[in-house]
């Protein structure tokens, strides 16, 4: 004999056992994650802090091109970029262009890449960033909202707030700056089909480098 027990069986049954004065199981029901950032879709609303202890919301920029770098100093996919002045570089075209630049380092406390405002201002400076502001993100909240899964990982927002870009800055995921003059740049390539006015052709792609330091006891 089989016995079938749905889930109303199931809620049944534990209130009667309840009612009977015997303490009754906890139901354990799945906990849904806010709908990531999706292609095509509005780009999730953010508020955080930046590095002068700003607010910084995505809203700030309604009819701006917006740029989200998702970045960690001591990750060696990261380095390959910023000690070959890659990224600084890309940083630089796209701002002269009129887009905003936001470098975001979520990073909790204790872990890798984890700043102050002051060593994240010191280290822009002396690696002459050329983004926009930095955001400290320590407690995820921005990086989940757009699932950036590694550092470094970025999102091109377009002026309407819709999501043109995700992931990787370029087609060679490994640590060697080696690799940067045949690679082809995803970022640069999306930004150039935006600015003619085309869609982007490449407008996701797999993301490559370390995972994002989220913090292990906030959901």
């Amino acid at each position: 004999m089989s016995l079938h027990l749905t889930r109303r069986t199931f809620l049944n049954s534990t209130a009667a056992i309840a009612g009977a004065g015997a303490v009754a199981p906890l139901l354990s029901l799945p906990a849904f994650a806010a709908p990531a950032a999706v292609i095509g879709k509005a780009a999730p609303a953010f508020t955080g802090t930046n590095v002068d202890g700003a607010a910084v919301s995505l809203a700030d920029y309604k009819g701006k091109l917006v740029i989200l770098e998702w970045t960690n100093h001591g990750c060696p996919f990261v380095r390959k970029h910023y000690d070959s002045g890659n990224m600084q570089a890309v940083q630089a075209e796209a701002v002269a262009a009129g887009a905003v630049w936001l470098n975001v380092i979520s990073s909790a406390p204790g872990e890798q890449g984890n700043v102050t405002p002051a060593d994240a201002k010191a280290r822009a400076a002396s690696e002459k960033w050329s983004a926009t502001t930095t955001i400290l993100d320590p407690t995820g909240a921005i990086g989940r909202a757009y699932a950036a899964k590694t550092t470094p990982h970025l999102f091109i927002i377009g002026k309407d707030g819709t999501l043109l870009y995700d992931g990787a800055i370029d087609d060679k995921p490994t640590a060697d700056k080696a690799d940067i003059p045949g690679a082809k740049n995803y970022v640069r390539a999306a930004l150039a089909d935006i600015a003619a006015g085309k869609p982007v052709a490449v407008s996701s792609s797999r993301a490559y480098g370390c995972s994002v330091k989220y913090s292990k006891t906030t959901a």
